[in-house]
């Protein structure tokens, strides 16, 4: 998607079994923050809200890149994938992009870990636990359910900062 482009979104199934009504939620909050991002350009994209924060919409794509891969690259397939934006000099680097970064890339990055979360997530049932990371304070696995509701819970979180945003961009408001 150009950011010339305006995104859809599908509404979730109000009807659906489990595993589709997640996975229906995923994809509407995914496909959320592509319809706040959708119309602006690169200058707009960058634009932060107020001081403190240095909180902007390409900020959120390229952070929720990174929450897709730790959560299904790491967490549930153990694949010990490195941060894409983050360092340890800089722990928000996702949302510290440079002059050099781009809208393109970012989104482009951001597609393919919601594509391989995905496919990561396709072969396993909502009790299987992931094969990676664990909840630090007691060791326990985290199973697809649970990275299913965290995510939907992030997204939405960080969808509310993007309507925020984009209503101080532009004036544009709307679910």
């Amino acid at each position: 998607m150009t950011t010339t482009e305006r995104a859809e979104r599908t509404e979730p199934s109000t009807v659906a079994g489990e595993r589709e009504m997640l996975e229906g939620w995923l994809e509407y909050h995914r496909e959320t923050l592509a319809v706040k991002c959708a119309g602006l350009d690169e200058d707009r994209l960058r634009e932060t809200s107020v001081p403190p924060s240095d909180l902007s919409l390409l900020g959120l794509v390229r952070h929720m890149a990174e929450v897709e891969r730790g959560w299904f690259r790491n967490t549930l397939a153990d694949e010990k994938a490195r941060p894409i934006y983050f360092t340890d000099a800089d722990q928000d680097g996702d949302f510290h992009p440079g002059p050099d970064d781009t809208w393109d890339e970012a989104y482009a990055t951001w597609q393919a870990e919601i594509a391989r979360a995905r496919e990561l997530a396709a072969p396993h049932a909502l009790d299987d636990f992931g094969a990676g990371r664990r909840r630090r304070s007691t060791g326990e696995p985290y199973n697809l359910r649970w990275i299913y509701t965290h995510m939907i819970e992030e997204y939405a979180r960080h969808n509310g900062h993007a309507d925020l945003l984009r209503e101080r961009i532009d004036g544009a408001t709307g679910d």
